[in-house]
């Protein structure tokens, strides 16, 4: 069996040991405001509740491991008192994935991923309206763990009201697990979905996804695409120029004739059958062209 001393390995890998070493864990879609009343969004998987009398959950915005600075949503806790933490099930992990992207302080996040702001009853930031359930907190204590990166940052959270999608009670008022079908995070690219097993998600561009909120209007507003397809689509750096598209829908034809002729309906379904291989780029060109 191997064995290591903490303090012989550099952070980087310390912390890949630990992620995936403790996995899967949940996620906490933590919305905040800060003091002037801008919104951001991020996911957490440093994240559990540990009390029930008071409800109490406690997430943790680490320091960056690369450069040692922190998150806007530590800045933002820090200034409001005020989070809301919300679950994620499968049905939006691609656009949680999306809103972890690195965007400037400015930039709203709910936006970006093409996620819908929800007005909270207790506190000022907005609830993630396709969450099925969401916490609405305030924070009680901030325990700093460190001055370098890495080190964390433990957000002591009372939850004053939280909400829960009608359909996943049972009869007698519990939740009902399967339905609720709640996604874990694990170490690399790696997440859990509940009773099907490992998945892999690509991290998000370091160069910053385009995001939901620069897609045509008949992409944004598509019937066909899932929030998954979305987030899927926001995660590219730009979109295919005309002339890829046009090659790539010449090629195409051989294979579907009709592409050309087809309507908005049609290519989004053809966009998303490549969406499930993972095609990201063929998806786009479908859909541009």
């Amino acid at each position: 069996m191997a064995s290591f001393t903490p303090n012989t390995l550099s952070t980087s890998k310390l912390h890949g040991y630990l992620l995936s070493a403790v996995a899967p864990r949940p996620i906490a879609f933590a919305s905040t405001i800060d003091a002037d009343g801008n919104v951001n969004l991020s996911p957490f998987s440093f994240f559990n509740v540990f009390s029930a009398n008071p409800p109490v959950m406690v997430f943790s915005p680490a320091r960056r491991v690369r450069d040692n600075t922190t998150k806007h949503t530590l800045h933002n806790v820090e200034a409001t008192k005020e989070v809301v933490i919300n679950v994620v099930n499968y049905d939006l992990v691609h656009q949680m994935s999306l809103a972890s992207t690195e965007y400037a302080e400015d930039i709203n996040e709910f936006e970006k991923a093409g996620l819908t702001m929800l007005k909270s009853d207790v506190v000022k930031p907005f609830r993630v309206a396709e969450s099925p359930i969401q916490f609405e907190c305030k924070v009680n204590q901030i325990v700093k763990l460190g001055t370098e990166g890495g080190a964390g940052n433990l957000v002591i959270c009372e939850v004053v009201k939280f909400h829960i999608d009608d359909e996943l009670l049972n009869k007698d008022d519990t939740i009902n697990q399967k339905k609720l079908d709640l996604v874990a995070r694990a170490g690399g690219s790696y997440y859990t979905r509940a009773n099907k097993g490992f998945f892999e998600i690509p991290k998000p561009l370091s160069t910053l996804g385009i995001g939901v909120d620069n897609f045509p209007d008949h992409v944004k507003n598509s019937m066909i695409l899932t929030g998954n397809n979305l987030g899927m689509l926001g995660n590219v750096e730009a979109l295919p120029s005309k002339e890829e598209v046009d090659a790539f829908v010449a090629d195409l034809g051989s294979r579907y004739p009709k592409i050309k002729e087809a309507n908005h309906r049609e290519k989004h379904t053809l966009a998303r059958k490549y969406l499930s291989y993972g095609d990201v780029q063929s998806a786009w060109k479908i859909l541009l062209s």
